[in-house]
């Protein structure tokens, strides 16, 4: 009887890129820029722990910019539903990780979204996935937040939408100016929250804008 062979890329446990491989040319664009910016800093790309990184990295892209190929359709998928309630609605503390797009490295935080329904609202889960959205792809966060805001009231058409996002930001943290405890706190206010100041008050005090545990 042959000697049992086992593979053990066929369990979840030891994935693929946990097996022995040759070294290989790269699969596609992202790929190939990688192994190229590799060699570019000196490395020998055919050595055990890098020959499967140039693919790693490429599959981590894909998943950390997934928010540019997302159908705003489907994710609301008709969860806006017909109400009478006129008070304010917030989303607050919800964890978010985005890439910073002057030097991709990540940054990440906690956004606090609130809004007052004007005949609609929208399903609960639904916020944070459209802070998802915007999160997942390369992003400056003063960007990211009108985008949040504005997302809401063209959808839902609310009397008012505020946005805050908290930041750590590892491009400041690691590099530049190297502050490991600065945090960034953006803000937009639309409608009733831009032009009411007690909406606006109610809001960041139901927030908390507590400090984030980074």
């Amino acid at each position: 009887m042959p000697p049992l062979t086992v593979n053990p890329s066929e369990f979840d446990t030891f994935r693929d890129d946990l097996v022995d491989v040759a070294p290989q040319d790269c699969t596609d664009d992202i790929a190939c820029a990688v192994r190229t910016i590799l060699e570019g800093i000196g490395e020998d790309v055919n050595r055990p722990g890098l020959v499967r990184t140039p693919e790693r990295i490429a599959r981590m892209f894909q998943e950390l910019t997934a928010g540019y190929h997302v159908d705003p359709d489907k994710l609301i998928n008709d969860a806006i539903f017909d109400v009478a309630y006129d008070e304010m609605v917030i989303v607050r503390d919800i964890d978010y990780y985005s890439l910073c797009e002057h030097h991709m490295l990540p940054f990440m935080g906690r956004a606090h979204v609130g809004y007052i329904p004007n005949g609609r609202v929208i399903g609960l889960s639904k916020i944070p996935r459209i802070v998802e959205m915007f999160a997942r792809r390369l992003q400056l966060q003063e960007h990211m937040t009108q985008q949040i805001a504005q997302f809401l009231l063209d959808t839902l058409e609310p009397q008012g939408v505020g946005v805050v996002v908290e930041g750590y930001h590892l491009c400041a943290a690691m590099r530049g100016v190297k502050k490991n405890n600065a945090r960034m706190v953006t803000s937009a206010m639309l409608g009733s929250f831009k032009r009411n100041q007690s909406t606006r008050a109610e809001f960041l005090e139901n927030i908390g804008r507590s400090r984030l545990d980074w």
